[in-house]
């Protein structure tokens, strides 16, 4: 998958991971892709959420080896 920048949150806690996503975001244009990575377990809903409430698309979402990635597109 393409992805236009990639932000690194492992070892970060609720609410950071989603702190530092939405701030990348905000500097990419609509229709980019971020991936985000962490290992924050709770990160699963708290994507699903984030990207409800502000109209993004979460692409795709997997774990590997204990790392949450997610693929965020901007609106």
């Amino acid at each position: 998958m393409n992805k236009d920048l990639v932000v690194d949150t492992k070892g970060l806690a609720c609410p950071m991971p989603i702190v530092k996503a939405k701030k990348a975001l905000d500097g990419l244009q609509s229709g980019q892709v971020m991936e985000v990575l962490s290992t924050d377990k709770g990160s699963v809903n708290d994507f699903q959420a984030w990207v409800k409430q502000t109209n993004h698309e979460l692409v795709k979402h997997e774990e590997e080896q204990g790392v949450y990635k997610f693929y965020v597109r901007k609106a």
